[in-house]
């Protein structure tokens, strides 16, 4: 069926003869794809099918077939060139792809966003029935800041990746009902979100949320300023974002995870050592409890901030050294 520029078609070798079966894949795969070399462990009654959905921009194909390996070789990159991008994804079976030296297996929910524009090799078992979907370069380039042959291993199975597969999963399912300008728009955001996995992000870089990231970083150092092995990349894993992620939300707000950390590890310590239930401990004591690594950091940081050292702090009355430290 068409739907303007928006066509769905399947395609199965069942209504090709036996012996032509394996010549009749590998022009039709050449079709939708790109010019590749296909290898059978047997020609003869090869089964495969496809299922399509393309638009003027975007493509996805859902198959299935018989072991066969694609191999798309550095003459056929240079004499028939394809800069897109391929999102592929097993439903079932396994595909391992090899791709400059390196080597990813595939199954169900791990996926893999690679280029036609590097060689490589695809081995598909028996039983495999999984999507390709071709993506323009630009889409990917754009948002990656990257023109380089990108492949890698990326996770379905939870969090962003899980959404992912699932927009994946319902622009298939439902093929027949949607319209050009639904896929178009789908596509768009699934590409969105897979750059963002890609890049490690599953939290929004626009200005307008960078707000948003910063309070919760903030929030998150506050509460766990005392643990001695807090960084920003432990911060980042905790929150499940990218260290990049939450250096540019500080970075926006004058700052970095280093210099936050820090910060408010010295408020901790001040606010203990006026504290009565504090006073049994010992400035060592307290550097270690407040996420120091020893007295002499904590009290050169300390100085450096509040302009006295802790101890003074401790034993100043309402001098001018504690109005002032206590106004910070």
């Amino acid at each position: 069926m068409a739907l303007g520029t928006y066509v769905v078609d399947s395609w199965t070798t069942r209504d090709v003869t036996s012996r032509d079966r394996a010549d009749f894949w590998g022009e039709h795969v050449t079709s939708y794809q790109c010019r590749m070399s296909y290898r059978y462990p047997r020609t003869d009654g090869f089964h495969a099918g496809t299922v399509r959905q393309r638009t003027d921009t975007y493509q996805l194909v859902t198959w299935w077939s018989d072991t066969i390996t694609y191999t798309r070789t550095a003459g056929q990159v240079r004499h028939y060139p394809d800069e897109d991008y391929r999102l592929l994804l097993p439903v079932a079976g396994e595909l391992v792809l090899r791709q400059d030296g390196q080597e990813l297996r595939l199954v169900p929910g791990a996926g893999c966003l690679l280029t036609f524009a590097t060689p490589f090799e695809v081995v598909q078992g028996a039983a495999t029935r999984a999507f390709i979907m071709s993506i323009p370069a630009q889409e990917v380039n754009g948002r990656l800041n990257q023109a380089s042959p990108l492949a890698m291993g990326l996770d379905l199975t939870s969090g962003l990746g899980r959404v992912v597969g699932a927009m994946l999963t319902g622009l298939h399912e439902e093929r027949d009902i949607l319209t050009r300008v639904q896929f178009d728009a789908v596509s768009d955001r699934l590409v969105e979100l897979l750059c963002m996995l890609a890049a490690g992000d599953d939290r929004p870089t626009a200005p307008g949320h960078l707000a948003e990231v910063e309070t919760v970083v903030r929030r998150y150092i506050r509460e766990h300023a005392a643990d001695p092995d807090l960084t920003g990349a432990t911060m980042a894993r905790a929150l499940g974002w990218s260290l990049r992620q939450v250096q540019l939300a500080l970075r926006h707000a004058g700052t970095t995870p280093r210099e936050l950390i820090r910060e408010e590890r010295l408020r901790l310590v001040r606010d203990r050592l006026r504290a009565p239930a504090y006073r049994h401990m010992t400035i060592t004591e307290l550097a270690y409890a407040s996420g120091f690594a020893s007295s002499s950091a904590l009290s050169t940081a300390f100085r450096q901030r509040f302009g006295v050292c802790p101890r003074e702090m401790r034993h100043a009355g309402p001098g001018p050294s504690a109005i002032r430290a206590g106004a910070e």
